[in-house]
């Protein structure tokens, strides 16, 4: 018969207090100047008898669930499925659980998360959602939750972001084209108004302009996967003078690729392409295509390790704070000098 195993258990194994093995079970060894030694017998009594604490009695306790909610628009797409495998891990090894959840871009939908996470008494949030959610975010900011955003900035909400320097990362692509002898540079993005998207079309525009060229900026209206690759065929047959382009994200990059359905191929197999956001096909596909790499690993990393400052902290009245970090560009065949393409 297998027994609940309880803190008293532990102390008695050990031969210390209850109190002494909940500080070191709430990682508070340190700070109540536990022995290193004690602290190291609690632990191995702990794996020994597979001891799993009881999170709702913890967080009565404690006033901490060691929950953190995961909120962003699409967690199916590459990047965020990426950000949050590395985000899970290191909170996971901080102590720290993770709930993740896609909100699209319902309101009702937001709420009813928001609702559901506030029952599970979440200690705070991880959020990159869709546009037109900014009420609801900047409510739960102003709540005094601790909150971090990433990939998207909401200039109105006074919260933490974390960002990817997406104006650095499309000028230094677009002057590698044009340093490669590409004249006639075009640039498929979404008509929003996200502050990255706008970011990544201000960095083309800006390379362009330096170098005395013109932008050739195709905006579409996103519905879905089918209309956006059929308003990528007309702007290609439109524009026969282009030599390169550059996708503003990789499901518009995954849109180009699918002119290949409709017979189209040909539209792109005489362009230099770059797509932001790697993903493996892009490596695999001939020519294989530059790409502008997002620092998944470091952008999780930063995430979880300022929202553990905000949780640590006493107030949460102190100035927020907000991180660019630089992308790389991962220069494949597509656009190479004089790349021969079938």
């Amino acid at each position: 018969m297998n027994e609940k195993i309880s803190i008293k258990d532990i102390a008695n194994r050990v031969g210390t207090s209850t109190t002494t093995v909940s500080f070191v079970l709430n990682g508070k060894a340190e700070e109540k100047h536990i022995s290193a030694n004690i602290t190291a017998k609690v632990l191995s009594v702990v794996a020994e008898l597979g001891y799993q604490p009881n999170s709702i009695a913890r967080s009565l306790r404690t006033g901490k669930s060691k929950i953190i909610g995961f909120l962003v628009d699409d967690i199916s797409k590459p990047f965020f499925s990426n950000i949050a495998g590395v985000i899970d891990q290191a909170a996971s090894a901080q102590g720290y659980k993770i709930i993740f959840s896609s909100t699209g871009s319902d309101k009702k939908r937001i709420k009813e998360i928001l609702s559901m996470f506030k029952e599970r008494s979440v200690d705070g949030y991880i959020i990159a959602t869709a546009e037109g959610l900014e009420e609801e975010i900047g409510a739960l900011v102003n709540s005094g939750t601790p909150v971090v955003l990433f990939d998207r900035y909401l200039p109105n909400i006074k919260s933490d972001y974390i960002l990817t320097n997406n104006h650095g990362a499309t000028f230094d692509a677009t002057t590698h084209l044009i340093e490669n002898g590409y004249e006639n540079i075009a640039f498929v993005t979404i008509k929003t108004v996200q502050k990255q998207m706008l970011e990544r079309l201000n960095g083309y525009t800006e390379a362009l302009q330096k170098n005395g060229k013109k932008p050739q900026v195709l905006e579409i209206n996103y519905q879905n996967s089918e209309q956006a690759t059929l308003a990528i065929q007309k702007f290609l047959e439109a524009h026969k003078e282009l030599d390169a382009v550059i996708f503003a994200s990789n499901y518009l990059t995954m849109d180009g690729l699918k002119l290949s359905r409709f017979g189209k191929e040909k539209l792109l197999s005489g362009l230099a392409i770059v797509s932001f956001d790697d993903f493996e096909l892009l490596e695999f596909i001939k020519p294989s295509i530059t790409a502008i790499q997002q620092p998944i690993q470091e952008l999780g990393e930063k995430v979880v390790k300022q929202l553990l400052k905000r949780l640590k902290a006493d107030t949460n009245d102190t100035e927020r704070e907000t991180f660019n970090i630089d992308a790389s560009l991962c220069i494949r065949q597509s656009t190479q000098k004089n790349t021969v393409r079938n």
